[in-house]
């Protein structure tokens, strides 16, 4: 079981920090973040915050599954478990900087 949570945890959690961060971006675009007082730069800020809690997050999955202490028995679990860590921080990446790096409202 603990497997199972080596290969799907950094996987999953990129797929939550990509729904949070481009609904936190659909917030900050809407009529309901300037109603709350927020000005687009405490938004940008917000979705930067976001962003690199989401990478770190991502790091800390890899790091942690290279070290002694949470390494799998299997030496293929081990390998797809890394292999697929290292996707989810790619894909941390490359689909959650755009939102950081361009305006946040078109």
């Amino acid at each position: 079981m603990i497997d199972i949570l080596r290969i799907s945890v950094p996987l999953t959690a990129w797929l939550a920090a990509f729904s949070a961060l481009y609904g936190l971006q659909g917030l900050v675009c809407s009529e309901r973040w300037t109603e709350a007082g927020l000005d687009l730069a405490m938004g940008r800020a917000a979705m930067t915050a976001v962003w690199a809690v989401a990478v770190t997050l991502q790091l800390a999955f890899l790091l942690a599954l290279r070290s002694p202490h949470f390494v799998a028995r299997s030496a293929f679990v081990r390998a797809l478990s890394l292999m697929l860590a290292t996707a989810a921080l790619v894909a941390t990446l490359w689909t959650l900087l755009p939102v950081v790096m361009t305006s946040a409202c078109l």
